[in-house]
């Protein structure tokens, strides 16, 4: 069997949802300890790991949490033909192959650098808070998730969080009827690079019906990740005419209640989701990739306040300014207060000797690689910020319907670039 492979397998039974790290730190150090590396770790638990004297010139760098769609998952992984997906989650191939080949080269003996940053699913918030000493020239980012594509620039991004306590009770003079609509197991997906894949969004579809049937909303929860498109939503409503599905995956219950009060959200919240330009706003035929995109990932409801959560990203820092700026007017118009967080840059496109030569030796190996910048958000563009001498290039297998219970990867792919990886770490 393959060693990345079983690599991949040993790191996918330690806890590792974004937000755990003590398992993953303690099975660094031993491995660290084994194979003879120094190993740090800063206040935000990233760690790295190198040699005592070392004359590392590359860094190899992966997040080391995963997408949970469930609390305190474990990927339960299963081998079918080609592929390693997970029974009814998240794979965390994204970024636990990136994490084994690391692995499988301190266990070479090889004098890098190796940096496995936390939390990257939830904000890059390890990268942003990065406090350890990269001394590399060059970086080889392990997170990008199509085989014979090398990136050489992403997408910014910023969360957009807003809060309205506008609820109030109303006599159900109308004598309106109450229903529980919910929409499950749709395919969710990454908010980056399948944001453009027409996939449904469950909070959109749920605000459909609640539209369709003039409905009062009560009640709303939807949404897993900030940076995943949701799969899962529900809400309680009062109406006067049935609720219609919008989707095959849709529930209506009427529940048998009456009620002569009802404590409604304002009908502008529901107008506003309904209206909300979700997905694409642009495309970038220069770059054969999505410019400007948005998407609605959550909403929740507490005793008297209702919450949503709201991820842009552009290729362009000023686009991402006017995108943040826009959608934040238009929720203060509706007496949101809005936050924004987790903001990190684009990185600009970016050609050098370096690149150059992972495009060349990628080359060898299949004659179709080619230099790109991809609509996701990669660490690598916060690292260019910090260290603007770096030179950065990032690489990785296959891997399919990232941050959904869909997610694959080939594990033709994974041996495939595995032999690039090792190629360019003896050519530095």
């Amino acid at each position: 069997m393959s060693k990345i492979i079983d690599i991949f397998k040993e790191i996918t039974s330690i806890p590792r949802c974004s937000g755990t790290h003590q398992p993953f730190i303690k099975y660094i150090q031993k491995l660290a300890k084994e194979f003879d590396y120094i190993c740090l770790v800063d206040e935000e638990k990233n760690i790295l790991c190198k040699k005592l004297n070392s004359k590392a010139k590359i860094v190899f760098q992966s997040h080391y949490d995963i997408v949970c769609l469930k609390e305190n998952c474990v990927p339960q992984i299963v081998e079918e033909n080609d592929i390693l997906k997970a029974a009814d989650s998240t794979l965390g191939a994204d970024n636990g192959i990136g994490c084994s080949y690391m692995i499988s080269l301190m266990s070479e003996n090889f004098d890098g650098e190796f940096l496995f940053t936390s939390d990257e699913e939830i904000g890059l918030i390890g990268a942003n808070s990065l406090n350890l000493p990269i001394n590399a020239q060059y970086m080889l980012n392990l997170d990008s998730e199509e085989e014979a594509e090398i990136c050489i620039g992403c997408a910014g991004g910023v969360d957009i969080i807003a809060k309205n306590s506008n609820k109030k009770i109303v006599p159900n003079s109308e004598n309106l009827k109450l229903y529980e609509i919910s929409i499950f197991n749709l395919q969710g997906g990454h908010s980056g690079v399948d944001i453009d894949k027409n996939i449904p969004n469950a909070i959109k579809l749920l605000v459909q019906s609640i539209k369709g049937c003039e409905g009062k909303l009560l009640d709303i929860n939807g949404g897993e990740r900030i940076n995943s498109i949701p799969a899962n939503a529900k809400a309680i409503i009062a109406s006067k005419n049935i609720p219609q599905k919008t989707h095959q995956n849709m529930n209506i219950i009427e529940i048998d209640t009456k009620s002569e009060h009802l404590n409604i959200y304002d009908d502008r919240v529901i107008d506003f989701i309904y209206n909300f330009s979700n997905g694409v706003r642009e495309f970038n035929n220069e770059l054969n990739v999505v410019q400007d995109s948005i998407n609605l990932a959550i909403i929740n409801t507490s005793i008297d306040e209702i919450t949503i959560e709201i991820s842009a990203r552009s290729m362009s820092n000023e686009n991402l300014d006017n995108l943040k700026n826009r959608t934040k007017e238009e929720l203060e118009n509706l007496a949101f207060s809005v936050e924004t967080f987790g903001k990190y840059p684009a990185w600009k496109p970016d050609i050098n000797d370096f690149t150059k030569k992972v495009l060349d030796i990628y080359q060898t190996f299949n004659k179709n690689s080619s230099l790109r910048a991809i609509h996701a958000g990669l660490e690598c563009a916060i690292f260019k910020d910090k260290l603007p001498n770096l030179k950065i290039a990032s690489i990785g297998p296959t891997i399919k319907f990232p941050h959904s219970k869909k997610e694959f990867v080939y594990k033709k792919s994974i041996e495939n670039v595995y032999e690039v990886v090792k190629k360019i770490s003896a050519s530095v």
